[in-house]
């Protein structure tokens, strides 16, 4: 027997990290009318924050250089390509959840840029708008 159901008026609380999810899957979606055939085998997954290897800490490290929003992995062996969305850079960047969408959607068309060897322009033409 299922637990007491919320009244439709009011709405199911989403977490912050489930929110961001749904952006990152909003533009996945919005990629695949043009783009479904190279990214059926793409897994798209959010990871908190780039690992240390990504931000060269240390004394080798470039001076303002960006704390970056994803990476993108070619496939590997039997493993398939991958892009990964990182949360927390991405929510420090937004001033409120409009703009998160949009750098959330951003950050997914440059990385599957990079996967595909494209520029995020011909990924999506409405990119170069936005920038």
């Amino acid at each position: 027997m299922r637990g007491p159901i919320a009244p439709p008026h009011v709405p199911i609380a989403r977490s912050r990290s489930e929110r961001f999810d749904d952006f990152v899957l909003d533009a996945v979606d919005r990629l695949k009318p043009r783009w479904a055939r190279q990214l059926a085998s793409v897994e798209f997954s959010v990871e908190e924050v780039p690992p240390a290897s990504e931000l060269g800490d240390g004394p080798g490290r470039v001076v303002g250089e960006p704390i970056p929003f994803g990476r993108a992995e070619p496939a590997a062996g039997s493993g398939p390509a991958a892009v990964v969305v990182y949360r927390r850079p991405l929510e420090a960047r937004a001033r409120d959840r409009d703009t998160l969408g949009a750098l959330v959607h951003d950050a997914v068309v440059e990385q599957v840029a990079n996967l595909l060897g494209l520029s995020p322009e011909t990924v999506d033409p409405g990119y170069d708008d936005r920038h």
